[in-house]
Formats: structure tokens, C-alpha cells, sequence
């Protein structure tokens, strides 16, 4: 269930600003997407679940508040993050 070291590491280096970077906020949705994405299937397979569709509320909850965050400062990186991601934009 948890992102291995090295998927991590691809994330980073495919949306990071530069080599080490991670607590940009392109990379934190990019990470937390991958999380949403991995639960969701997880949740497919154990509908009963229940703890983790928890974790999986706050994740997007959390996701939401760094979108709305980059929205304000860096609207044309926001668009590529929403492209890149296919994730639904209001």
C-alpha cells in the first residue's frame, strides 16, 4: 500500500523543480495522487474497508488544499499539474 523509495523518486524527478526536490507542491499532489490512485484500487477489492476509506477522505481532502494553494500562486503550473494528472478541475 505505501510508495516505494522508488516510485517516490520518479515522481520527484518527473514534476520536482530541480533534482532533490520534494516539498513543492506539484510534487506533493503528484505523490498524493498516487496514493488516491493505489487506495482506490485497494478499495475496489475490500469494500469494507472502512479505515482506510478514511485515509483515503483525508488524502483527498489534503490534495485539494495544495490544488487550491498552487491555483493561487502558479495558475499555468496548476493547469499542466491537472492536465498531467487527469484530475477533475471545477
Amino acid at each position: 500500500m505505501a510508495l516505494g523509495s522508488a516510485e517516490k523518486l520518479e515522481i520527484v524527478s518527473k514534476f520536482g523543480r530541480n533534482e532533490g526536490d520534494t516539498g513543492s507542491p506539484e510534487v506533493q499532489i503528484a505523490i498524493l495522487s498516487k496514493r488516491i490512485l493505489d487506495l482506490t484500487e485497494h478499495l475496489k477489492i475490500n469494500k469494507k474497508d472502512h479505515s482506510s476509506r478514511l485515509g483515503l477522505l483525508k488524502l483527498v481532502g489534503q490534495r485539494k488544499r495544495l490544488m487550491r494553494y498552487l491555483k493561487k500562486t502558479n495558475f499555468t503550473k496548476y493547469t499542466e499539474i491537472v492536465k498531467e494528472l487527469s484530475i477533475r478541475d471545477k
